[in-house]
């Protein structure tokens, strides 16, 4: 048998159902457990079974310790010594659960499931049962996660930055009140998207956005070639404030809907084809041109829908200053957007939220779940960097 083949075929064929290999994978934990423990109690004595202890310390023993772990419940032995000094970090004291299944317990929970229900599944599927107050006692223990995570250095810069807010119903002296998880995701000079935090307030403001800001800044940000946001009134002021540099894109997705708003159904198939010919222009001059007969064929019916596009038109055009690959992905929020769209489907089982703790910790770690494939360049990454290396060599290289 080769030696990283574990169970050669022919063993493995002996095992009629699933159940019978699962016992035997049970089994082999257990060993597996009580070696270890062994181990690490070798460790703590500085001394082999079997040998003179030169401490004075020696073992005493076993006892029984009930554990449970994605293989069920089950009942090792701990070896003991005499001192009673010995704290295994494998199976800690007053802890009967294994790694394993408590990451299952946190996944579960940051797939929205409830605590009753992955109390239920876990008795299903695991047979066997854990209560509702030690899968919140669990889950609680991300908060000092968050915490750390929160306040952890940010890169010195960022080329492009985006921003927007989630809003989610909280309880709060007994009555369910709106409140926004403020969310920003920065592109990194690697071609790596990076969550750089999330920050927990009431109605989205550009004040709230402002403290925001200051917070990325005290964490270790100098600049930020580009951010992307929505028209909130207001925002971009407060970006050039804190990084004064900075050229700051509104969404025209954001746009388009905003301006939609005030057109009948009948109207907005042929509205939002004539606003596709002023965001698809090949630069500013003709996108300007298509502007004009846009306002010509529909100001005298929708003037508040034209007036937006006019209101915010320079903020709105800042994406035709850069090269194509760029442009793709300034002039709307749809990364950060489809964030916020598996937060959703994470937490889509909350109605509301008992606390900001709770909410925090459900966004958090759906969060975590939505950003694990974050690990490669975003698309045509080389001819990006290379743009941005052209327009902005010396901020780049800070």
């Amino acid at each position: 048998m080769k030696k990283e083949d574990l169970f050669d075929d022919e063993f493995l064929k002996q095992f009629k159902s699933g159940e019978e290999l699962s016992n035997f994978l049970k089994q082999i934990q257990k060993r597996g457990l009580e070696k270890m423990l062994e181990g690490e109690l070798d460790g703590h004595l500085d001394y082999q079974k079997h040998h003179k202890s030169v401490s004075g310390n020696t073992r005493n023993g076993y006892s029984e310790k009930k554990i449970k772990s994605s293989f069920g419940e089950d009942t090792i032995k701990v070896p003991r010594d005499r001192n009673g000094s010995f704290n295994p970090m494998i199976v800690q004291k007053r802890r009967n659960m294994v790694d394993g299944i408590e990451n299952v317990i946190v996944s579960l929970y940051a797939k929205g499931m409830s605590n009753s229900d992955i109390e239920e599944q876990l008795s299903e599927i695991y047979n066997f049962n854990v209560s509702s107050t030690t899968i919140s006692r669990i889950t609680d223990r991300i908060t000092n996660d968050i915490v750390a995570w929160q306040n952890r250095p940010l890169e010195p810069v960022y080329l492009i930055v985006w921003m927007d807010g989630i809003v989610f119903k909280v309880r709060e002296n007994s009555k369910v009140v709106n409140k926004t998880i403020y969310i920003a995701v920065g592109l990194r000079r690697d071609g790596k998207k990076e969550v750089l935090g999330l920050w927990l307030g009431k109605n989205e403001s550009a004040a709230f956005w402002m403290s925001v800001l200051t917070d990325m800044k005290a964490r270790g940000v100098e600049d930020i070639l580009i951010t992307a946001t929505d028209n909130l009134n207001g925002f971009t002021d407060t970006i050039r404030t804190v990084f004064p540099e900075s050229s700051t894109q509104i969404c025209v997705v954001h746009q388009i809907r905003n301006a939609c708003r005030y057109v009948v159904w009948k109207d907005k198939k042929e509205f939002t084809k004539d606003m596709k010919s002023i965001y698809d222009a090949p630069n500013k001059q003709a996108a300007e041109a298509a502007l004009e007969d846009f306002s010509a064929k529909w100001n005298s019916k929708y003037s508040y829908a034209v007036k937006s596009w006019r209101d915010n038109w320079e903020d709105l055009t800042v994406f035709y200053e850069f090269p194509l690959e760029i442009r793709k992905i300034i002039y709307t929020t749809n990364l950060i957007e489809n964030l916020n769209g598996k937060i959703r489907k994470y937490t889509k089982n909350k109605l509301s939220f008992p606390t900001d703790e709770a909410v925090m910790k459900s966004v958090y770690l759906a969060v975590r779940e939505a950003t694990k494939k974050w690990s490669m360049p975003i698309r045509n990454w080389g001819i990006i960097l290379n743009q941005f290396l052209t327009l902005y060599e010396e901020r780049v290289k800070l």
